[in-house]
């Protein structure tokens, strides 16, 4: 490896980074990680700082989970890849279908698609969605519906449903007959709704509305995150995601929940449509399905959508999609490991205990600091903080202002992650009650030092 002088001569010289812009990145080079061990990285310069981001939202398990990184080595030595294009799969794929379809089985699952991760599955579930009412006769069904605020990767099908220009506007036109609906964010929303159950009842009608609008026979599917992640942890009441379940259902609309970030734990619950109760048609994971330590995803389909695939003609039900890492033997043999791990472990039950002291420690920031607009959390172990100039207007914070409080945390010791004006946290699973307390310890003096 060269030593650290050169790495950071040539920090952002060479190397474009994802979701970042190429001179900013140049200008003001970011931060070179190192190492990891356990629920801390560490940087070259020796700075250690517990990831509260838990890497980007994926490493549940933290950065020492000895069990996937032998599962992982092991299998490098015994078949490091090979295809599961028609002909051919591997053994641990077949194994890997049978454990995560069955962790699903409460969800109504019974298929497994496998990708090289959440853009990429996102992608597959939309092409499966158009597919399937084509098969059902029904190919005027082309058209997808989405929140504002969502996130769902960043491939032309999922910017498309994207509900965040930053996201979209670079690279219109993008896919035709996708459209956005209110999502349920109290603190902002078009309605001027503070409370959430009356506002869930908006969105709701807002949804109805858009149908009608489009007109239901035009429309293939709603993808929805069971709590919004990268949108700023916009976690909805207790009665929106099964009413949009229900909406969708009256409707012959396709449900597909977006799990990248909610699946296998974080909301305190196996998935996030566990936790609201519901039984979608279609969910998309990734992310934490190897703790990161390998790129994998998987799409998962309901018994009715199997049926209808497995008993259509040869030409027809043929699923002309699929990568050249699709059910990866080395990514299966992790996710093998991971699942195992994580139920284990019983990380559901600390995501939920921490991220109740979390969102509770950052409410007594929020009564500190008149930075803080708003706090969201109470879904498990994510939670945002939004940052505002003036609480009275709900003026955004300016972004230097911003990145100030960002870099005084990290030099307290605590890594979150600056999204405009928001601070989002996904720590590991496997957090500690002391271990929150460093957290806030770390945010407080960041908004100090604003």
């Amino acid at each position: 490896m060269k030593d650290s002088n050169f790495l950071k001569e040539m920090n952002a010289r060479k190397l474009w980074h994802p979701m970042a812009h190429p001179g900013a990145m140049r200008d003001a080079p970011p931060k070179i990680i190192t190492s990891a061990d356990g629920i801390h990285i560490t940087d070259i310069d020796g700075h250690s700082v517990l990831d509260a981001v838990g890497g980007l939202w994926n490493v549940n398990l933290g950065y020492s989970c000895q069990p996937i990184k032998d599962a992982i080595a092991a299998q490098l030595q015994v078949l490091p890849y090979y295809s599961a294009f028609k002909g051919t799969t591997t053994d641990l794929a077949i194994e890997l279908s049978d454990v995560v379809v069955d962790s699903f089985d409460q969800e109504g699952m019974a298929r497994a698609f496998f990708t090289s991760g959440g853009s990429d599955s996102v992608e597959t579930a939309l092409k499966l969605a158009r597919q399937y009412h084509r098969l059902r006769g029904e190919a005027g069904r082309t058209k997808f519906l989405s929140l504002r605020k969502g996130y769902h990767g960043t491939h032309f099908g999922g910017a498309s449903v994207n509900g965040n220009p930053l996201f979209r506007a670079s690279y219109e036109p993008l896919l035709p007959g996708c459209f956005h609906v209110p999502a349920p964010y109290t603190y902002r929303n078009p309605f001027d709704e503070t409370d959430p159950e009356r506002l869930g009842a908006m969105c709701l009608r807002a949804l109805e509305e858009e149908i009608t609008m489009q007109t239901p026979q035009t429309i293939a599917a709603m993808i929805m995150e069971p709590v919004l992640g990268a949108g700023g942890v916009i976690v909805p009441p207790e009665t929106y995601m099964p009413g949009v379940a229900e909406i969708c259902a009256r409707h012959g609309i396709l449900l597909i929940s977006d799990e990248v970030i909610t699946g296998f734990g974080r909301t305190g619950s196996w998935s996030g449509a566990r936790r609201w109760g519901v039984k979608p048609d279609m969910m998309t994971t990734a992310k934490a399905i190897t703790n990161g330590y390998y790129p994998f995803g998987a799409v998962l389909l309901s018994g009715e959508m199997a049926e209808v695939f497995e008993s259509a003609d040869e030409a027809a039900g043929m699923i002309g999609h699929g990568y050249t890492y699709s059910c990866h033997p080395v990514g299966a043999a992790a996710a093998l490991a991971c699942l195992a791990e994580t139920q284990r472990l019983n990380v559901m039950e600390n995501a939920s205990a921490r991220g109740a002291q979390l969102f509770s420690g950052l409410q007594s920031l929020a009564e500190r600091f008149s930075l803080i607009g708003d706090v969201r959390g109470g879904a498990g172990l994510m939670c945002g903080v939004e940052l505002v100039s003036d609480p009275a207007t709900k003026t955004p914070l300016d972004a230097a202002t911003a990145k100030k409080i960002f870099e005084a945390t990290y030099e307290a010791g605590v890594m979150v992650r600056l999204s405009g004006t928001n601070l989002l946290m996904s720590p590991p699973l496997i957090l500690g009650a002391g271990d929150v307390d460093t957290i806030l310890a770390a945010l407080a003096k960041g908004l100090e030092a604003a």
